[in-house]
Order: structure tokens, then C-alpha cells, then sequence
């Protein structure tokens, strides 16, 4: 049973944890193409923003509202919501998302705790969750990797998992945490372990996880940001800082 990593070369010690979650939601985007990509957070917008200034400069991004944005976030094209649609239900969209619980298929939950019925804590609601889930590739963005959020069950399904979905445009590619990316890469799609970051075991990753995994073989690291990326992080999309706020080492 593999327990621990062994890099192939040693981590840059002054790379951050949140500078390697942002490199892996920017990995999110790799290969997309022309697409819309519909970050919900702050290190997933930089993701976004770092692959569209790097490996995927094809990349549409947006204010969120009504604009196509470039990248000094000034608006470039108008994005009428009935266009906006039209992206979301033929695949050309890629949302990362956020997610209150998630299970083994991808099953997202981010509208009650408990029982529906009778919740013990109302949370966002459904919101457009199937129809993300459902018509458009989806990722997963979890700042706290526990077993509160990985569980054996989400509560209610919001975000469509493997073992529920149908439809040509179904597809979740990554989830992305402050320990480790996963993916459903495996036979049944169930969620697998594929990298873990530097300073993080899969013993750590497995104790935070209320399933058990998919773990094959040993498991890589997270890939080291280039130097021009990590500039680019510091210097151009997040000179504030602020993504070691959401991410602490």
C-alpha cells in the first residue's frame, strides 16, 4: 500500500502551497480550446487567468455578470445571457466550482446538511448546479480537505456525479484541494488520487477523506510552477497576495 511520495526532483522550498493550488486549477484548462471558463472563487480565478496567459491562451474569461474580459480585466465583448446559455448547454463552457460535500462519483452538495426535509443547516441552495453538472465540463475548487466535505454520501445531490449522470456533455475533470488534485480517472469513474503537493502524503490525503480512494501505484506531486509562472502569480495576477489568505502552508 503506498503510504508516501517520492518526488522526482525536490521541491522550490519557496513555492507556496496556495501557488501550487493555483497551478492546479490552471491545469483545469489545459487543452480547452475556445471556451468559457467560469471560475467560482479566488484561486480559481487565478488559475483561469494564469492558463489564459500561458499554456491556453484561447481561453474566454469573464466579469461573471454580462462581459468578456481580457486579461487586465477590462471588458472586451458584450455576453448576453441568452448567449451565455447557449455556451453552457452545448459544452462550451468550464466551471470550477465550489462544493460543501462531495462523494466517491463526484456527487456535489452545496444546498442542505441533513436531511432535506428537515436540514440542519441550509446552505446555498441547488442553484445551477445540475445544469452545470450536466451540459458543461465541471471542476471542483475545496480550500479544506476533510472528511466533512469528502463523504460516503452527499446529503442531496446538486452538482450530478458519474454514477447519476447521462448526457454527451457530461465531464468532470478535476478537483483540486488544499492537499492534493484528484480525478475520476479509473474504470467506473470513481475519484482518484493523482497528485498530492509538496509536504503532503497519501496517508494525509486518505485521512482527510471520508471514502476510501483510488489510489494506483505511487503517486506523483504536484508539477512545479515554471519560473515565468510563478512571476506571473507574484507579480501580475496576485500581487496582493491574497491567494495565501484562502491557502496556508
Amino acid at each position: 500500500m503506498t503510504t508516501e511520495t517520492t518526488p522526482e526532483a525536490a521541491p522550490d522550498p519557496t513555492v507556496t502551497r496556495a501557488e501550487y493550488c493555483v497551478i492546479a486549477c490552471a491545469e483545469a484548462w489545459r487543452d480547452n480550446g475556445e471556451v468559457l471558463a467560469s471560475p467560482m472563487g479566488l484561486i480559481p480565478a487565478l488559475g483561469a487567468r494564469l492558463a489564459k496567459r500561458t499554456f491556453s491562451p484561447d481561453l474566454l474569461l469573464t466579469d461573471g455578470e454580462a462581459m468578456l474580459v481580457g486579461l487586465d480585466g477590462r471588458p472586451e465583448g458584450w455576453l448576453p445571457y441568452r448567449r451565455h446559455l447557449t455556451m453552457v448547454t452545448g459544452g462550451r463552457r468550464h466551471v470550477m466550482m465550489g462544493a460543501s460535500q462531495i462523494d466517491r462519483y463526484g456527487n456535489q452538495n452545496i444546498s442542505c446538511i441533513g436531511d432535506w426535509q428537515r436540514p440542519a443547516r441550509q446552505l446555498l441552495g441547488v442553484r445551477g448546479a445540475p445544469v452545470n453538472t450536466l451540459n458543461n465540463p465541471v471542476s471542483y475548487w475545496i480550500p479544506r480537505h476533510s472528511p466533512r466535505v469528502f463523504v460516503e454520501r452527499v446529503d442531496m445531490i446538486s452538482g450530478v456525479g458519474y454514477d447519476h449522470a447521462t448526457g454527451p456533455y457530461h465531464h468532470l475533470p478535476r478537483v483540486v484541494t488544499d492537499l492534493a488534485v484528484l480525478d475520476f480517472a479509473t474504470p467506473d469513474h470513481r475519484m482518484r488520487l493523482a497528485s498530492v503537493h509538496p509536504g503532503v502524503s497519501v496517508a494525509d490525503v486518505r485521512a482527510a477523506t471520508g471514502f476510501e480512494l483510488a489510489v494506483e501505484g505511487e503517486v506523483p506531486t504536484t508539477r512545479e510552477p515554471s519560473a515565468e509562472e510563478l512571476r506571473l502569480i507574484r507579480e501580475v495576477v496576485d500581487p496582493q497576495g491574497l491567494r495565501n489568505r484562502e491557502v496556508r502552508g
